[in-house]
């Protein structure tokens, strides 16, 4: 039986200056280096996980409330229980919590979580290797997380769920809609799930779809034959636990569908998550497709809170890296909602055109994205070449295209928005002709336009 002291009511005395380490179980944590060790190991944790453990340590025996926990792991954002509940179960995974009668975390239903295993001060530990935690990131094989994730704390939940239960999942949209940053984010909240860790391997640079199962080789830290990669790299993938995240895989979609099915069918303890612009038609695959974000409605009323919409809170924030914080009255509000509806809650678009606020008014950009020049804003130089502007992301899918489906697009950019089926019939041939109807599906069904 486990007994818990939760009165919140009483305070709680606590050293005036907190332990640098926190030691309970065979567990040691040290906040400052935000690192967590079992026996000595460095274990891997995610951010938000690791910080939803510090408040819990620190305040063990305590019933903290979803909204401090909240508060702690996501400050001045606004997020929903399910979020904290995925992240409560990703720390519990990492701590093995209930196996061998060993309980750290539990829920008190409507009131929080408690943290309800003894802690002590270990202020005095022997630290750990740098070389051991270098090699144990290294292992991880995971770029940084993303500094700014607005609006997507849901599709990550969610497609953690459909990860655990499919294993292969692929992550759908069109460029710019946040694909890349959504994936790495979810790869460093579920690296704790895999004994071997994440490997993250970006193919946005590769030409050749005959080298896709050497550079996963590669980022692996594998030595494949030339001769017949794929199979050599399941066979080393076979006792592995790993999650492998294939990034922009459209522009070699076809070597990438027939490596992942393979991986999938013979090496069961390997998830993979796949990013793409379209989805890889691949045995077994389940499609996920990334909405843009949230945007204020046209008949958005005076004085509401613009930062209710995603798209909105991202512009805001955008706008105050860039140095220029927005006092949003009811007018400003109305222009970035408007701008936010112009540029159809994409994220690259939102960043791209916030950036700019640095040398135009609200109303200037508002006038500004009505004609090409939002295709030539410049973006980032350290973003990928086909994420610098507007116009490098069309490029990008266009050239991935066929002739037909280019011509098939030069006869419907006569419709200045949206357009029926019926229109597109008029504009694309004789109502006998199967080829524009099925580029249409195809093109629809894969997120290319």
């Amino acid at each position: 039986m486990i007994l818990v002291n939760c009165d919140t009511t009483k305070p709680v005395a606590r050293p005036v200056a907190p332990p640098d380490a926190f030691a309970f179980g065979p567990f040691r944590i040290v906040p400052k280096e935000r690192l967590l060790e079992r026996n000595g190991a460095s274990v891997p944790l995610g951010s938000r996980a690791f910080d939803l453990l510090c408040l819990l340590v620190d305040r063990a025996g305590e019933v903290v409330g979803k909204a401090d926990l909240i508060a702690r792991a996501w400050p001045g954002l606004t997020v929903d229980e399910g979020s904290l509940r995925f992240h409560v179960v990703q720390l519990r995974r990492a701590l093995d919590d209930s196996k061998g009668g060993e309980s750290y975390v539990v829920n008190v239903p409507g009131r929080g979580y408690c943290f309800v295993a003894p802690v002590h001060n270990a202020a005095m530990p022997m630290r750990s290797n740098p070389r051991d935690l270098a090699a144990n990131q290294r292992a991880q094989g995971l770029p940084p997380r993303p500094s700014r994730l607005v609006g997507r704390d849901a599709a990550v939940v969610m497609l953690a769920e459909h990860l655990t239960e499919r294993r292969f999942v692929t992550l759908r949209g069109p460029g710019g809609i946040g694909k890349t940053t959504v994936a790495i984010t979810l790869a460093h909240e579920s690296a704790a799930r895999f004994r071997d860790g994440v490997q993250f391997i970006d193919l946005g640079t590769l030409r050749d779809p005959h080298l896709v199962a050497i550079a996963v080789a590669s980022a692996l830290g594998l030595l494949i034959p030339v001769g017949d990669p794929t199979r050599r790299l399941i066979e080393a993938l076979r006792d592995r636990e790993l999650l492998l995240v294939l990034d922009n895989c459209e522009h070699v979609v076809d070597a990438v569908a027939r490596l992942a099915e393979a991986i999938h069918m013979q090496a069961p303890a390997v998830s993979i998550l796949a990013t793409s612009r379209e989805s890889l038609e691949a045995m077994s695959e389940f499609v996920v497709e990334l909405a843009p974000l949230e945007i204020p409605p046209e008949d958005f009323p005076d004085g509401s809170d613009i930062n209710r919409y995603s798209s909105a809170r991202l512009f805001t924030e955008c706008a105050a890296a860039a140095g220029c914080s927005l006092a949003l009255s009811s007018c400003e509000g109305e222009v970035v909602a408007r701008i936010c509806r112009k540029l159809d809650g994409m994220p690259l678009a939102i960043e791209l055109v916030a950036s700019r606020l640095s040398a135009h008014s609200l109303i200037e950009i508002d006038e500004l994205i009505e004609g090409r020049f939002r295709l030539a804003l410049p973006g980032r130089r350290t973003a990928p070449e086909r994420h610098q502007s507007l116009s490098a992301a069309l490029d990008w899918s266009y050239d991935l295209i066929s002739p037909a489906e280019r011509s098939l697009l030069q006869r419907l950019s006569v419709f200045p928005g949206t357009f029926t089926l019926q229109g597109a019939r008029a504009v694309a041939g004789s109502p006998s002709e199967r080829g524009p109807f099925s580029t249409i599906w195809s093109n629809w069904s894969q997120s290319r336009w």
